[in-house]
C-alpha cells in the first residue's frame, strides 16, 4: 500500500468516528429549545473554486463564559467519484448579535490533505445563515436553515 493511500484510510477511519459522535449529538440536540444562533442547522456547502458542493449540517453552543465565542460542530458530505466522504470538523467562532443580525467569524486548520487553515466570515438570523469559507487551494460559501424537524 503506498503512503498516500495509507493516509486516506486513516483518515477515513478517524473521520468515522466523528461522524458517530456527531450524529449522536445532532439527534440529541433535536429536542432542546436553543436561544438565538444556538442549536441545529441544516444546508450545504459550494466550492466557488472547483464547483465541488454536498450536504452540510452543524451544530452551534454558546462557549461558557466566553463572550461572543460559540462552539461550531460542521460535518459535511463530499462526493468523490462513486465514494462519499464525511468530513466532521469543529472550530471556536466569534459570533456578535446586533439588531438581529449575527456575524460570524472563525478560522480551522483542516489539515494539509483537506487544504490547511479555512477562514470563515458571514451572517445570519435565527432562521439562515450565509458563511464565507478561504484557503488557499479553495473559497465558497455555507448556507444553512434550521432544520424542518428543529424542536
Amino acid at each position: 500500500m503506498n503512503k498516500r493511500a495509507l493516509i486516506m484510510l486513516v483518515a477515513a477511519a478517524v473521520f468515522a468516528v466523528g461522524c458517530s459522535s456527531f450524529n449522536r449529538d445532532w439527534e440529541k440536540a433535536s429536542g432542546i429549545d436553543f436561544k438565538g444562533v444556538e442549536g441545529r442547522w441544516i444546508g450545504s456547502w459550494h466550492s466557488d473554486y472547483n464547483q465541488h458542493n454536498g450536504p452540510l449540517r452543524c451544530l452551534i453552543t454558546k462557549n461558557d463564559g466566553e463572550n461572543d465565542v460559540y462552539h461550531t460542530r460542521f460535518h459535511a458530505k463530499y462526493k468523490l467519484g462513486f465514494l462519499t466522504i464525511n468530513y466532521p470538523y469543529d472550530m471556536d467562532m466569534t459570533i456578535k448579535q446586533n439588531k438581529g443580525m449575527f456575524n460570524f467569524n472563525g478560522e480551522a486548520d483542516l489539515g494539509w490533505l483537506a487544504g490547511g487553515v479555512y477562514k470563515y466570515d458571514g451572517n445570519g438570523s435565527v432562521d439562515s445563515i450565509k458563511m464565507n469559507y478561504r484557503a488557499n487551494i479553495d473559497f465558497g460559501t455555507f448556507k444553512l436553515e434550521r432544520p424542518k424537524d428543529n424542536k
